[in-house]
């Protein structure tokens, strides 16, 4: 059924904007069916750099930071490419502390790669991997105004039948001094890693 498509009388008005999200013109997914999803190296540090500085209100990091998390964590990070661009990127890592817990640390996603379901795939892909068998929670923070995030992450728990969990983990006053919104962290299970 089209998007497009009439309403029956019995038929619910949210069943039908449901459906509707749901239907993604053939060029997009054609054009999601080319992006290549893979572990990140040490080359795609400056490119990881740029792409989080074109994404507000992503916090930059130092152009080092941004080569560590491409190397050193590349296990639990992905590099999304696009006809040899680079076009989304999340890094991410196991707390040394609870191996059982993979910490989200950034999610970009370039404007030409957007819309296309990408943030959710990429998080997917780092889930399935070998690095990744024995998590059973998920974590990461995110500001109150960023309702992309918040989507994306209840999406994901939904995806996975787990629980979501929020509270303050660093504080507007107590730990940025009034220069950064506070950071909720989201914990999203027990889950089976898929």
């Amino acid at each position: 059924m089209s998007a497009s498509s009439e309403l029956k009388e019995d038929d619910s008005f949210d069943d039908k904007v449901n459906e509707a999200r749901q239907v993604k013109p053939l060029g997009l997914e054609r054009e999601a069916s080319r992006i290549l999803l893979r572990r990140p190296f040490s080359e795609d540090g400056a490119a990881v750099h740029r792409l989080i500085g074109n994404c507000p209100p992503l916090d930059t990091n130092s152009l080092y930071c941004n080569l560590l998390q491409a190397s050193h964590f590349s296990a639990t990070s992905v590099a999304a490419e696009l006809d040899g661009e680079l076009v989304g990127f999340i890094s991410g890592y196991l707390i040394p502390e609870r191996p059982d817990t993979l910490f989200i640390w950034q999610v970009a996603v370039a404007e030409q790669g957007r819309g296309l379901g990408l943030a959710g795939r990429m998080l997917r892909e780092i889930l399935a991997r070998p690095a990744c068998t024995q998590v059973r929670h998920l974590e990461t923070t995110i500001t109150p105004d960023n309702d992309a995030s918040w989507a994306l992450f209840r999406s994901l728990a939904r995806r996975l039948d787990a629980k979501c969990a929020d509270s303050v983990l660093f504080d507007r006053e107590r730990h940025f001094n009034g220069q950064h919104d506070s950071e909720m962290l989201l914990r999203i299970g027990p889950f089976t890693a898929r």
